[in-house]
Parts: C-alpha cells; sequence; structure tokens
C-alpha cells in the first residue's frame, strides 16, 4: 500500500461561525422526499413514472434520455406525490410521498464475485452509478469506460464542512466493501485521498490494496479536482472516475445486504443555526425536518452544500443528491452604510472578510465571520488583478483559460488545462474576484461547448 503527501500551498480558507458539533442526532422521518435531475450535470431525464404511482425504496423515477442505462430511482417508499416542472415543462423535482415504514425493492448481488459486467448492472438497476462521475466534465460516468483510476475524497476544507472520518464512524464495513466492489470497475489503482491532520483518517485504516495520498494546506485542497491534479494529471483522452465517502458506503450496503439505502449524515451548519451538529436523514430528504425550530429569526438562505457550491432551496426544500452538508446564514438585501460595514469600514467587524491586506482580517487568521449573502458590489470589467492565482493551487493560468471560455475558442480552452478543472475548482476565485464575474458559471458553460463539441 503506497502512501503519498502533498502541501497546498494556493488557496484561503474563510472560517464562518456555525461548524458543526460531534453530536450525531435522528430526524424526523421526512414526509416527502425529492430527486431532482437539476442535480446532476447535462442531464435530461425521460420518467418512468407518473403521479399517484406506488414505488418501492430502488424503483425507478426516471432515467437519462441519452443513455437509458443510467437510472435514478426512489429513495423511500411511497407514492408519487408530484412531478414539478419548470420552464418549457422542464422536470425539476419528482417528489414521493413517504410510507412510515420503508419497503425495499431487492437486488440480486450474491454470487457476483469480481464480474465487473454484473456489478456495473447491479449498480444501474438500483440506482447507485450516478454517484459515480468523472473528470473531465464532472459529469456521470459512462458505463461503457474504464477508467484510469478511480479516487474518492475522504475530506472536506470547504467553508464549515463536515468531518468525513466523523460521519464514516460506525460504517466502516460498508465503507471497505464498497471500495472493494469499485476495485473490480478499474484496471488501474484506487486512491484514497485524505487529511494529514492527526487522527483524520481512523475510519480508512482497514482499507487495504489502494494508494493513500495525504494532503494538507487550506482549501480547495479537500477537493477532488486539486488531489487529481497533484496526482496524475489528465491529458485529452484521459477517464477518471471519482466518488465521496457516503456514496461508497452506500455501494457497500448494496452489495452486502441487496437492499438501497440512501440514508446520508448531513452536517447542519451556518451563523443562523441555534445548534449546528449533525443528523442521520436520507437523500432526497425535506429540509424542513432538520431546520425546524432551530433557526435564529430574520431572513434566511438555506442552502444544501456549502456557500461557495451550494444551492439555495430555502427551508422547505430538499436535499441535493451529493449533498453532505445544509447551509443556513442572513440574507444580504439590506443597504449597508460605508463607514460601518460598507466599502470605508476599518474591517474589524464579523461581518467583513477581505483576502485584501487592505483590511485586518488576516491579522486574526482564527477569526469566525457571520457573513451573509451581499457581494457588496456589481459587476464590472474583468482586469488581471493577481488575486485569482494567489487561491488557485493548479498549474495553469485561471485568468487565460476564463477569458478563452468567454469568447469559447476551444484550442486555447485545451492548451490553457480545461480538462483538468470544473466549476467547483473556481469558486475561491469568484470570492476573491473584485469584477464580480460569476467564474463557475462561465466555467460550466465552457465545459458543456467543449462536450457538445466532443459528443
Amino acid at each position: 500500500m503506497k502512501t503519498n503527501t502533498f502541501k497546498i500551498k494556493k488557496g484561503l480558507n474563510i472560517k464562518l461561525k456555525g461548524e458543526a458539533d460531534k453530536v450525531l442526532s435522528e430526524t424526523n422521518t421526512s414526509a416527502i422526499c425529492a430527486i431532482k435531475p437539476t442535480d446532476f450535470v447535462g442531464l435530461i431525464p425521460k420518467l418512468a413514472v407518473k403521479q399517484g404511482d406506488e414505488v418501492k425504496a430502488g424503483d425507478v423515477l426516471f432515467y437519462d434520455k441519452s443513455n437509458d442505462k443510467v437510472k435514478f430511482t426512489s429513495p423511500v417508499s411511497g407514492e408519487v406525490a408530484e412531478v414539478v416542472r419548470g420552464a418549457k415543462r422542464k422536470i425539476m423535482e419528482v417528489r414521493v410521498l413517504a410510507d412510515k415504514g420503508t419497503t425495499y425493492r431487492s437486488f440480486q448481488t450474491d454470487g457476483i464475485g469480481s464480474d465487473a459486467a454484473k456489478i456495473k448492472e447491479v449498480l444501474l438497476e438500483s440506482g447507485c452509478w450516478p454517484f459515480i462521475r468523472q473528470r473531465p466534465f464532472g459529469v456521470i460516468a459512462d458505463p461503457e469506460d474504464t477508467p484510469k483510476s478511480i479516487h474518492i475524497s475522504g475530506f472536506d476544507t470547504n467553508p464549515l464542512g463536515p468531518d468525513v472520518n466523523f460521519i464514516c464512524r460506525g460504517n466502516e464495513t460498508h465503507l471497505k466493501s464498497g471500495v472493494e466492489v469499485l476495485k473490480y470497475l478499474t484496471s488501474g489503482k484506487i486512491h484514497l485521498n485524505l487529511s494529514s491532520d492527526a487522527g483524520a483518517d481512523t475510519s480508512f485504516k482497514d482499507i487495504e490494496g489502494i494508494e493513500r495520498n495525504y494532503f494538507s494546506g487550506p482549501h480547495p485542497a479537500g477537493n477532488i479536482g486539486v488531489q487529481i491534479h497533484k496526482i496524475e494529471p489528465i491529458s485529452k483522452g484521459d477517464i477518471i472516475w471519482y466518488l465521496y465517502p457516503q456514496e461508497v458506503i452506500t455501494i457497500g450496503k448494496l452489495f452486502s445486504t441487496g437492499h438501497l439505502d440512501m440514508s446520508r449524515i448531513v452536517a447542519l451548519t451556518g451563523s443562523q443555526v441555534k445548534g449546528p451538529k449533525y443528523f442521520k436523514t436520507i437523500i432526497g430528504a425535506q429540509l424542513n425536518t432538520l431546520v425546524e425550530d432551530n433557526l435564529e429569526e430574520g431572513d434566511n438562505r438555506v442552502v444544501s452544500g456549502n456557500v461557495l457550491t451550494g444551492s439555495t432551496v430555502g427551508k422547505d426544500g430538499f436535499l441535493g443528491f451529493y449533498d453532505s452538508q445544509v447551509t443556513v446564514l442572513p440574507e444580504g438585501n439590506e443597504y449597508k452604510f460605508f463607514l460601518t460595514d460598507g466599502w470605508l469600514s476599518p474591517g474589524l467587524s464579523k461581518k467583513r472578510f477581505s483576502m485584501s491586506r487592505a483590511y485586518p482580517s488576516w491579522l486574526f487568521p482564527n477569526k469566525t465571520y457571520e457573513l451573509d449573502t451581499n457581494i457588496n458590489g456589481e459587476e464590472r470589467a474583468f482586469v488581471v488583478t493577481g488575486q485569482l492565482e494567489k487561491v488557485f493551487p493548479f498549474d495553469i493560468y485561471p485568468m487565460q483559460l476564463i477569458k478563452s471560455i468567454m469568447v469559447n475558442d476551444i484550442d486555447l480552452m485545451e492548451k490553457l488545462g480545461i480538462y483538468e478543472v470544473d466549476a467547483e475548482d473556481f469558486a475561491l476565485c469568484e470570492v476573491v474576484c473584485t469584477s464580480k464575474i460569476n467564474i463557475q458559471e462561465i466555467v460550466r458553460e465552457g465545459l458543456e461547448n467543449l462536450r457538445a463539441e466532443m459528443a
């Protein structure tokens, strides 16, 4: 078992108030669960159910129109309550009214052994396949491909990110089983990428036959893109698959029990949460079961995910398919006087944070902030400042790559390394960008244009 160590120097830790205490609580059973096609990049869903249908946990709700082998299944048993549509009848959510007791569809997992074709068949039929994503493009992996390797990121450096080691505690056996299954899907290595902090890998110690990689440094050290870039940079034509530990646990449970158990431990975080801690819930659960009677008064924004890359869903919204965190922070929809929390303030407030040395944030490295959603400005000329390079640990020129995407110069995009990145890798660039450009949106659009060009 080989071990490598990497130190990330470029990046930025944004310390926010509201880190989850390492206390695990049960939530009330969510009356409604929803699977959202919008959680899956580039997916065009085709419905397999209609309103009023009865489903078991593991029954198909919809599938990928461009590849009908890739199926998306119900996390609970019950009745299909509603198919929510948006503009041009786009499917936004498939909601299931959950039974009080879950009835599971059974999958045949005995005697499969090392047969990769049969393993893929079970993963596809059960709805576990969408957990496996690929770089480049950050889309659901194509089951017809054989990846160069598979990466599992075992820690999270996002603001208020959950303690992955704590989340996995008690599920070590299923985690190990899931990794054993994944070994048959690649002829290459399984890379387990962990934090170098003492004690951060205790839940992963029994996993054998993999390559361990330890990372230290500020965010985005926990991003899968940074880890892949440092271990085995992606060239044109390379395919690497990746997952996160809770997804591996779900796969391990499937092959151990023959049932699809989409339970998920989620960190409820943020300055507007009265008692931030961990909750056991289920993928697609309605968030009011987590936040009810647990939020401070005021106009709050409820985000499924972290503050850098999560989606605004509201307290009656639903947990995202890939999310292990819910963040609640105050809306920034009020005017700020320029001498208090505005642009001329000395920056001593807990509501002001800046990477610039013009503000004293750098003098208080352990200070926590109560930031709101105000972006403190509007879009302006996209000029060279050198700020993006300070938080972008890739051997890539971020400014030049972004501008090549904006003009849709595919040849230049390829030369500048677009195959190595995803939108989340530019989240910090968006934070420090003085031009207030929606960089993640631009990068995602560029990747989709490139993927369409290659199709």
